[in-house]
């Protein structure tokens, strides 16, 4: 089989090498001889989705970038520092996770409350990237149901971790529990955000047309134990739309991708 991660001459922003995951001290192994490799790419950045079957490490995959969990072996190097010495990296999550008790401004700032800035700067910078996200007007809302639709909450969590680092973005099927108009709206909100930014982003989902229509890159995982063994390129304009989706070569990768992850989920 080809090689997965090609290192070339630009700078590593990811870097997760042998990694394995035992919970019984080694009998068993989830994860086994795991690399992953994303590089920055400059005035771009990248947008890497990761796909595999259920129970695969996808979520765990984002864990351990965000700092969150440990591996039982192996290195985790962001910007080739390990994880915790540099500038931590947010995570969006299915759940909703912002603060009830707190304004959206007081939510999205909260990153920069930690690091100490002073509050009027942290007011500007907070109302700047809820302007971003298309929530100006809702600042002094609290960040709860009633006042905020499950799309306006998934937006603040997206302002939280732009204001954190928006160099990373890690998101965890962040999408996967909007009806659809909100999702195609919230897919386009993330494309944008990416083109303003260079963001690297990795993106989980088990959706293989939002995989396709957001990526440049998609990678699968096999479970049993878990490692990267597919990557497509996504070879669609940088700058996409709702017209993106009728390009035959839009429907020619969906069915690549698909036939790809009906492989893997055969491996042993």
């Amino acid at each position: 089989m080809s090689k997965i991660f090609t290192d070339t001459e630009l700078p590593n922003i990811i870097d997760l090498k042998g990694i394995g995951q035992s919970y019984d001290g080694g009998e068993n192994w989830i994860m086994k001889d795991l690399e992953f490799l994303v590089e920055d790419k400059p005035d771009q950045g990248q947008f890497v989705v990761i796909l595999g079957m259920s129970g695969s490490g996808k979520s765990t995959l984002l864990r351990y970038i965000a700092g969150l969990q440990d591996p039982t072996e192996g290195d985790i190097l962001i910007n080739n520092q390990k994880v915790g010495e540099g500038d931590r990296v947010s995570m969006v999550f299915q759940q909703y996770s912002s603060l009830p008790w707190m304004t959206v401004l007081e939510n999205v700032s909260l990153a920069l409350r930690y690091k100490g800035v002073a509050a009027a700067e942290r007011e500007d910078q907070a109302r700047e990237i809820i302007e971003l996200v298309g929530l100006a007007g809702h600042e002094n809302k609290f960040a709860q149901y009633p006042n905020l639709s499950g799309g306006q909450l998934q937006r603040i969590a997206i302002a939280r971790s732009i204001i954190a680092n928006p160099r990373i973005l890690l998101m965890d099927e962040p999408f996967g529990a909007l009806d659809i108009r909100t999702r195609l709206n919230m897919q386009d909100l993330l494309t944008s955000i990416w083109r303003k930014f260079h963001s690297t982003i990795i993106f989980v989902t088990h959706d293989i047309a939002e995989a396709v229509y957001l990526a440049d890159d998609i990678y699968i995982l096999k479970s049993s134990p878990s490692r990267f063994v597919r990557h497509i390129d996504i070879d669609l304009p940088l700058v996409r739309s709702k017209e993106t989706k009728r390009l035959p070569h839009y429907t020619e990768l969906v069915h690549k991708v698909e036939d790809a992850m009906m492989e893997v989920s055969e491996m042993g």
